[in-house]
């Protein structure tokens, strides 16, 4: 309990009020469209609890997320999104697992409950360019065999997503801007879901706090960047002479 008090209590007002005004917001689209779906309401809220803390770095939003994972992948399998089901049962949740134990690994050296931020170099990121693009190729194939709806939107999630969940397992603040990108797909593709049935505009809320959590995730981490660094550079100045 002592844990959940003081992970809690790390939140700035800033923070709380992201948090708190998300929860809300997911809430009030739900009971106004009279949704019944509680499933869905239940995953909205506990992504965007999940978001909040690995804006903050924190490892103990890796621990929610997945937890997020295993209730989004139940939503999407209901809608027939299979594409999004085995993303996040298949992909993000064991990429969480890892991310899990490589955070705990590589806490911030300032002092702050926070991950070390890492800088990539540009080998890895054409590394991930390609790898992005065969495990996009390979899920389409799958989708297509599955006859998901929405195919190329499904797709083009896949991608956003596996790149995003690559950054954020080797700590780098631009798995928020694949994040964002990732928002703005599942955000067109719940669209369409909810054309069909509006039990699903909560998951449009949902990814829209996303979207706002995760611009928030990139300057939160671009700022811890910089202050770790800071940090690291004083702490190896050479001592001042008397």
């Amino acid at each position: 309990m002592k844990f959940f008090v003081k992970t809690f209590k790390s939140l700035t007002a800033f923070e709380i009020v992201l948090w708190v005004g998300s929860v809300v917001a997911i809430t009030v689209a739900f009971t106004a469209a009279r949704n019944t779906d509680y499933l869905t309401l239940c995953a909205s809220l506990v992504g965007a609890t999940a978001l909040i803390f690995i804006a903050k770095g924190n490892v103990f939003g890796q621990f929610v997320m997945l937890a997020f994972a295993a209730l989004y992948g139940a939503v999407s399998y209901y809608f027939r999104y299979y594409g999004e089901m085995i993303t996040y049962l298949g992909m993000t949740a064991p990429v969480t697992v890892i991310a899990i134990i490589t955070w705990l690994k590589h806490p911030s050296s300032d002092g702050n409950p926070a991950v070390k931020v890492n800088s990539l170099k540009l080998r890895e990121y054409i590394f991930l360019a390609v790898l992005s693009a065969g495990v996009t190729t390979g899920f389409y194939f799958i989708l297509k065999a599955f006859d998901t709806p929405n195919i190329i939107f499904g797709t083009v999630s896949v991608f956003t997503s596996f790149t995003a969940s690559y950054l954020e397992m080797r700590r780098s603040e631009f798995y928020a801007v694949c994040f964002v990108a990732n928002d703005i797909v599942l955000i067109v593709l719940w669209s369409l879901a909810t054309a069909e049935n509006l039990n699903y505009i909560c998951m449009i809320i949902c990814f829209a706090v996303f979207l706002i959590n995760d611009v928030y995730g990139f300057i939160n981490w671009t700022k811890t960047k910089r202050r770790q660094k800071s940090a690291e550079a004083e702490s190896n100045a050479p001592a001042r002479e008397e």
